[in-house]
């Protein structure tokens, strides 16, 4: 059966090679479920029923992925798209966690129809290389200002806008201690070295009496809290028009670039050779649509997935096992339950470092490729948005550009992209 589905043989894999792909796949992205419900239950939403949403999403997104495109992929909320969701969003811009629940879903299938009709690849294709960096660099130092936050390292400063904490507060040490945790076992090529880090700092915190131990395993909680909460009606306020954008695009970037670095590495992209790409980007912006339903931020590729087709995955075989366990995960509410925030800020902060290795692609001898990405990737972080950091990367883009005298240089999808920006601008200044 499992031959005939994948076609195992076909991709010159085995059923022993594509569980263990899928299991080491799951091992690398499962931090998800830990840090997505402490992210957006900041927003008010009911941290357990995000805790199911995130395992739900990431099951249906994936199973999607195995059955559609027969692809190797995990699919999960995606970081970034989760914090633009929850400190952008709903704390800085004001709106409720049900609308922006509306805005996922309406850029969900903003996204399908962009797919369906080719569009998505046109603005690909039409992103300057050192722009597609900078956007992916910014949002690791947004990432990370919020992880060094959560951690307490960095703190709010009347005279300088922010400044250093007390690293002397046993919460700050334990998420330093977990940081250079997870950065020594990954740099050792330990699996699941994020995810062992999180464990350890609240393993730790438990026996330190930080935290009050519920258990481990117990019958996935209520879904109820946030299932079919979302608020379309809401999401089509004028003002959503710029977050509906952002979240268009970042999805449009990210989960594209990440569909095609994976599927390169694992060779199920060939010059010349037919491929399952557009069948793969149909499922992950299907995906979107069902998780906004079930109550969480955009789903997405994950890069983690390099890891499973490093171990020999190459079939949606290893899809299904990452779903699988997914779903497994469901039972583990109560130790989902007790992470704490310093837990998970070093996972969130690792990852925010890794996201910086994007810049090397940044053309830096060309300053009117180098200033904009720069601008780009220093204002998610400074102005606290990630759409911001996208306006002004894409607004300063072109208009350097064009006082260069290098107008032919501008792709009509960078150009129509700054156009949309200036308008939010001009029409919704706040």
């Amino acid at each position: 059966m499992l031959e005939k589905l994948f076609r195992l043989s076909d991709h010159g894999t085995t059923t022993r090679t594509e569980v263990v792909a899928g299991l080491t796949t799951f091992l690398t992205m499962s931090y998800i479920v830990f840090v997505n419900p402490d992210i957006l239950s900041s927003t008010g939403m009911d941290r357990d029923a995000v805790f199911v949403a995130t395992c739900l999403a990431a099951a249906i997104g994936t199973l999607i992925m195995a059955f559609v495109a027969n692809w190797p992929i995990g699919m999960a909320p995606g970081m970034g798209l989760n914090a633009f969701f929850a400190f952008t969003v709903v704390a800085q811009m004001g709106y409720s966690w049900q609308q922006a629940l509306g805005a996922v879903f309406i850029s969900g299938v903003v996204f399908v129809i962009l797919t369906v009709t080719g569009i998505r690849s046109w603005l690909v294709a039409g992103i300057p290389p050192s722009l597609r960096a900078a956007i992916a660099a910014g949002i690791g130092l947004f990432l990370g200002i919020i992880a060094l936050g959560t951690a307490g390292v960095v703190v709010a400063n009347p005279a300088t806008k922010v400044g250093l904490g007390d690293l002397t507060h046993v919460p700050t040490l334990y998420a330093i201690l977990g940081f250079f945790l997870i950065a020594a076992l990954d740099a050792l090529r330990v699996r699941g070295a994020i995810l062992i880090g999180i464990l350890a700092i609240t393993i730790l915190s438990i026996l330190t009496g930080y935290t009050e131990f519920k258990g481990v395993f117990s019958a996935p909680p209520s879904l109820a809290p946030t299932f079919f909460q979302l608020d379309i009606a809401g999401a089509l306020h004028t003002g959503f028009f710029h977050v509906i954008l952002v979240f268009v695009l970042v999805e449009v970037f990210d989960a594209t670039g990440t569909m095609i670095g994976v599927a390169t590495r694992a060779g199920l992209i060939q010059p010349g050779k037919p491929n399952r790409l557009g069948r793969a980007l149909l499922s992950d912006s299907t995906a979107i649509v069902a998780g906004s339903m079930l109550g969480t931020s955009s789903t997405t590729a994950y890069i983690e997935s390099a890891s499973g087709v490093q171990a020999g995955g190459r079939t949606g075989l290893t899809a299904l096992v990452i779903a699988a366990l997914f779903l497994l995960a469901l039972f583990l509410s109560p130790l989902a339950a007790v992470v704490p925030g310093y837990a998970t800020a070093p996972a969130l902060l690792y990852v925010a470092c890794l996201m910086l290795r994007e810049l090397v692609d940044v053309q830096w001898d060309d300053i009117t490729e180098a200033v904009p990405a720069a601008i780009a990737a220093i204002a998610m972080p400074l102005t606290y948005s990630i759409a911001n950091g996208l306006a002004f990367g894409f607004i300063s883009y072109v208009a350097i550009k064009i006082l260069t005298g290098r107008f032919r240089q501008i792709h009509s999808a960078t150009l129509l992209v700054a156009i949309l920006f200036i308008i939010k601008y001009a029409l919704f200044p706040g």
